[in-house]
């Protein structure tokens, strides 16, 4: 799949180790995030996000994207491809730089991401969000996800798993 098709106004590419910095920063600008979802990002956390995989899954099907305006890093992707089944792709991670929030930029980018997905024969697009977050809650509802009905329990939160489907 070209990624860089997932936006049609903003650049997207991979991000590598060198762009960690970056990342940080834009996570950083997200405490309510981290509130919910903790710990708060480091360096280290960012790189092992970078390469973690589910379960079956293989490096080739994982996209860790930067969302660029110009040069500015504006959003961060987690997309992985092909799970949980070859029908269904997966967002782990996905977010907004602050001052980019609550101004469509975000659904605008969903939008995007979801077309591009439905050409590429893929069905479904699963995600997660810690329990409790009403922010995330409510932009992942808005833009027609479902709650599914799965919850997963970690040590520090749950996450309820969302799916939209793209028939």
């Amino acid at each position: 799949m070209d990624v860089t098709k997932l936006s049609t106004k903003y650049k997207v590419c991979r991000l590598t180790e060198k762009d960690i910095d970056c990342v940080l920063e834009l996570c950083m600008g997200n405490p309510l995030f981290y509130q919910y979802c903790p710990p708060a990002p480091t360096k280290e956390s960012i790189a092992k996000d970078m390469a973690a995989l589910p379960p079956r899954t293989k490096i080739k099907d994982k996209y860790y994207l930067g969302i660029y305006d110009e040069d500015k890093l504006i959003a961060v992707l987690d997309l992985i491809l092909n799970y949980p089944n070859e029908n269904t792709a997966f967002i782990g991670f996905f977010m907004v730089s602050s001052e980019r929030q609550k101004k469509g930029m975000g659904t605008t980018l969903i939008k995007d991401m979801i077309a591009c997905l439905q050409m590429n024969g893929y069905e479904f697009i699963r995600l997660g969000y810690v329990k409790g977050n009403p922010q995330a809650k409510a932009f992942w509802l808005k833009n027609g996800f479902a709650e599914t009905g799965v919850e997963i329990n970690t040590e520090d939160y749950t996450i309820v798993v969302l799916q939209r489907t793209n028939r």
